[in-house]
């Protein structure tokens, strides 16, 4: 029987597919993503199923909208009982493996995963649960806020500084006991990075990269509060604007950082592939990179994600696998496609499930076939009052949410999303053809009903859990040491010459 192929996700976070056109920018010094680019299928519009950590990241596992996965916000409960990519594989006979974040918020912190190897960077309750039944309310201990634009620059450790360093550390040592184990089985490793998601602080030796880089600006300067739509004037205020002065060299300092935190990204995600390559496993691999969701970095003015501008809900997507020419895609496409595609290239009939995924294998887009199922984003987190969906098909992204207008760009003609043609006559057939998909696809009403129960539910739950003795739900990484380096229930020769790859003589 011919060996099914080995899968490592490498997954990281907030990064913008704007800056991955066709694999890397050129401007960024990232060589080792640059050649796994070259041996990708590279798509170049893809969209997050949300623009926000957790529901992004459950909507990618799962392949399903926020809707259907309850997932609304970076504190709803990712519920047992969805089978993510993670399950499938295992039932298929994969051993799983996470190291770093995935953010599921909820007492199952494994969601398919046989084994996880740090804890998570984010809580796992629901601390951080929305209210729209305070709209305009800013909860500052967990809100984002412009200081991570003010304060950025230079800093050797930090707090996520140190969790990217330990997600790496645990990823190269998996990675070299996959090579050396007994274990027949074929695996899955995700490796998931918090960077280069805010705060803009990066080590020295990346950070002078980019001393002379000509992207320090934002391509669209901001755009003045009150000429903003009315979405991304509650982001503004979601994140306190008014109590910040932002400065050109904030700017300037916060995406420099940022591009240095790619190329920290890609040093680490180097040495994962040297240890691959190392243990003989690269060819029997297919090697997928991601993130959850963008960042604006100033585009507009807006920072960070919750948006559906491009900055904000387009990321990259890379797929090396022998069944994928390399190559471009233009062809919108999602993060839910990544479960369908997953299990197509290893295999797996979705089966029972498959009426209930939202995406679709991207092998026959690759090959230039036709999307059956139109690229779909929801939003309804922090800074919404009201649940927000976006459709991108074709040339065109179309945004809806009940209580405000429209939204219809143009991306071919205007990249910059700087001219909504909703009302623009000449534009009216396309805007009404997109308002009649929305209405086809979403019950907004029940959407919006749903959202504020789960809401006024985890509110209650929340309050009463923190009343008294606390049992957290974050995931605590077991290490045994017993079954570490050489112990006296181990033969010393055995564990040395497992231990050694190549095995020596």
């Amino acid at each position: 029987m011919t060996q099914k192929p080995n899968v490592l996700i490498l997954m990281v976070d907030q990064l913008a597919g704007t800056f991955f056109p066709d694999g890397p920018a050129d401007f960024l010094h990232t060589p080792n993503l640059k050649a796994l680019a070259e041996r990708s299928t590279r798509f170049a519009n893809t969209y997050t199923g949300s623009p926000l950590c957790a529901p992004g990241r459950a909507s990618f596992m799962s392949g399903q909208l926020p809707r259907r996965t309850r997932v609304y916000d970076n504190a709803a409960e990712f519920a047992s009982d969805v089978p993510t990519f993670a399950h499938h594989l295992r039932l298929a006979g994969y051993q799983t493996t996470l190291s770093g974040k995935m953010h599921f918020v909820g007492p199952d912190q494994l969601h398919g995963f046989e084994e996880r190897l740090t804890t998570d960077v984010y809580p796992a309750d629901f601390g951080w649960t929305p209210d729209y039944r305070k709209p305009g309310e800013r909860i500052d201990w967990w809100y984002h806020n412009m200081g991570s634009v003010t304060g950025a620059g230079v800093g050797e450790i930090s707090n996520q500084l140190e969790y990217d360093d330990e997600v790496a550390y645990e990823a190269i040592r998996k990675v070299y006991d996959l090579g050396r184990r007994g274990d027949e089985r074929p695996w899955l490793l995700t490796v998931s990075f918090t960077h280069p998601h805010d705060p803009y602080v990066a080590r020295k030796k990346f950070w002078d990269l980019y001393e002379d880089c000509d992207h320090l600006e934002p391509t669209v300067p901001a755009i003045p509060y009150d000429e903003q739509d009315a979405h991304s004037k509650r982001i503004f205020d979601a994140n306190d604007w008014r109590s910040f002065d932002i400065k050109p060299d904030d700017i300037r300092n916060s995406r420099r950082a940022y591009f240095a935190n790619i190329s920290y990204l890609d040093d680490k995600i180097g040495q994962i592939l040297e240890a691959l390559e190392g243990t003989g496993q690269s060819e029997n691999t297919i090697v997928l990179f991601l993130s959850d969701h963008g960042d604006m970095l100033g585009e507009r003015g807006l920072w960070f994600k919750m948006s559906f501008f491009e900055g904000s809900s387009r990321v990259p997507l890379m797929i090396a696998a022998p069944q994928m020419q390399p190559g471009r895609i233009d062809a919108p496409v999602s993060t839910m496609d990544v479960t369908p595609t997953l299990a197509d290239l290893v295999g797996i009939d979705l089966g029972e499930v498959a009426p209930w995924t939202d995406g679709e294998s991207l092998i026959a887009i690759a090959a230039g076939g036709d999307r059956q199922i139109p690229v779909r984003i929801e939003y309804a987190a922090e800074g919404s009052i009201a649940p927000l969906v976006a459709l991108r098909e074709g040339r065109f992204k179309y945004v809806h949410c009940e209580v405000d207008p429209p939204q219809l760009f143009d991306l071919d003609a205007d990249p910059n999303e700087l001219v909504n043609l909703a009302d623009d006559p000449a534009h009216a057939e396309t805007a009404a053809r997109f308002a009649e998909r929305v209405r086809e696809l979403w019950d907004m009403k029940a959407f919006d009903t749903e959202i504020r129960q789960s809401q006024a539910r985890r509110h209650v739950v929340y309050a009463a859990l923190r009343n008294g003795a606390y049992y957290p739900w974050d995931f605590q990484p077991l290490k045994k040491a017993s079954e570490r380096y050489m112990r006296n229930h181990m033969d010393l020769n055995v564990l040395e010459a497992s231990q050694r790859w190549p095995r020596g003589d």
